[in-house]
């Protein structure tokens, strides 16, 4: 019977020797020396290579010195101590099966490719230390979200991804048909027929699951999505893609204060994960791509986080004497440089911004009794400024009802059902939502988000 193959990252911290060790994985490197070939291997278990040794007695030999990089290989030996610089253990191979010989021509040599260069070849940047550790990270993060709301009691709610609201209001959206988009059919006034089109109506790829949580919300209490959302922005810049994931919660029972309460609690958890389970890629990241990024990792798990007002917020901006690319104002969106400044320099810790206006936030938030501002929050973390926005929702159906009526981008008819969630058994809730990839930037230091995604979707690219 044959042993099991075993994952690198286990047998780097193996006690040798162990005799019968199977492993499977890439060639990174290959040297022939006249004695004795190196071949290091990697499996995407761990960053670390595994150094096989292969001595010229190992059967087929020659074929085996002509093993390409990026070929895949089954090596059968024993695992000894090293006498290496630098690595613990080596594998002295019995035997060694070339599973799949790499065509000479195979992108990825031994040496530095830039980050531009490869998003053109992403079905192969796994293989690459930067990318195989980004996917670890991600999958660690992922793994996190499910875990902490598991343990709070919070129910996993998986909303539709083909829908006819639009969430944000701003008509961003993929639109979802059937029709022959050639030659669609026509009303007797020549406009586009959509009740022919397969749900009758026009439909789009959601830019949130929000609503449909918050009807969930209504009957189990506490629940969240997370999931994937699209956005038609014809954006070409390092934050924006056309496909992206949210974690977007939802409480019933709650106010603004608790869903601050849960924001911070969250992100100190996933930040704690990723610094407990992913070590090895995180120090990676913090010595290759952005130094410092452990400290200021920890710094955010152990901060308590601030919480000031939109308002307060401006004041301390106007007066800081700072100045900025983008002006300051009363009734305008803070800018990344303010949210910075914020968080790096006049508060120096993770920061909620609350009570924002009215016009510059979304219909569903709740109006404060100023009749000015709305219960919104922005989390405000150094480097990057916003990490998280959320609300409480707004409950009570007389104010949702004007709201969208002094809207002429939205309809009530739109929304009857949304509606009907206030009109029977309403009750005080609130949310956020955080986009994963720009936590997955934050927590690896990776500063483009076409590089914390599998396969990115943007304007004119869709390979792959």
């Amino acid at each position: 019977m044959q042993t099991k193959r075993s994952k690198i990252v286990d047998l780097l911290q193996a006690e040798p020797p162990l005799a019968e060790v199977r492993v499977k994985g890439w060639v990174r490197t290959i040297r022939v020396g006249k004695q004795v070939t190196f071949i290091e291997l990697n499996d995407g278990s761990c960053m670390g290579n595994l150094q096989v040794i292969v001595a010229p007695e190992t059967p087929d030999y020659e074929a085996i010195t002509h093993t390409t990089t990026g070929s895949a290989l089954e090596v059968v030996g024993e695992l000894v101590a090293s006498p290496a610089k630098g690595q613990r253990v080596e594998l002295k191979a019995a035997t060694v099966a070339i599973i799949g010989l790499a065509d000479p021509s195979f992108p990825l040599q031994k040496k530095r490719h830039g980050f531009e260069f490869l998003r053109e070849q992403a079905h192969l940047r796994a293989r690459t230390n930067t990318f195989g550790a980004v996917f670890r990270v991600r999958s660690v993060l992922a793994q996190a979200i499910h875990e902490f709301f598991a343990q709070r009691g919070f129910v996993y709610v998986h909303t539709p991804i083909i829908t006819a609201s639009d969430t944000e209001g701003a008509g961003e959206m993929f639109r979802v048909t059937t029709l022959d988009v050639g030659a669609p059919p026509r009303t007797e006034a020549g406009a586009v027929d959509d009740n022919q089109d397969f749900f009758a109506k026009p439909t789009y790829l959601t830019v949130s699951g929000q609503l449909n949580a918050e009807t969930f919300a209504m009957g189990l209490s506490d629940v969240y999505t997370f999931g994937p959302t699209f956005r038609a922005e014809n954006s070409n810049t390092s934050r924006h893609v056309a496909e992206f994931w949210m974690i977007e919660p939802e409480m019933a029972w709650a106010d603004l204060d608790d869903d601050c309460e849960l924001a911070e609690a969250f992100v100190k958890h996933l930040l704690r994960a990723a610094l407990e389970r992913a070590g090895e890629d995180l120090s990676f990241f913090d010595k290759r791509i952005d130094k410092g990024l452990i400290a200021r990792l920890e710094q955010v798990a152990a901060a308590d986080f601030a919480r000031i007002t939109y308002t307060e917020a401006v004041e301390l901006l106007q007066k800081s004497g700072q100045k900025f690319e983008y002006p300051v104002a009363w009734g305008k969106n803070l800018q990344a440089e303010h949210e910075r400044y914020i968080t790096e320099t006049a508060i120096g810790r993770p920061t909620f911004v609350v009570d924002y206006p009215k016009e510059i936030k979304a219909f569903y938030m709740r109006r404060n009794d100023d009749q000015k501002t709305v219960a919104a929050m922005d989390l405000l973390v150094p480097k990057i400024g916003e990490l998280i926005g959320g609300s409480q929702r707004e409950e009570r159906l007389d104010v949702l009802e004007q709201i969208i009526a002094e809207d002429p981008g939205l309809s009530a008819e739109d929304y009857w059902w949304y509606l009907d969630t206030r009109r029977f058994g309403t009750a005080p809730h609130a949310g956020f939502g955080l986009g994963f990839e720009r936590l997955v930037m934050y927590a690896t230091g990776m500063e483009n988000i076409r590089d914390v995604l599998p396969f990115p979707r943007t304007p004119r690219h869709c390979e792959f």
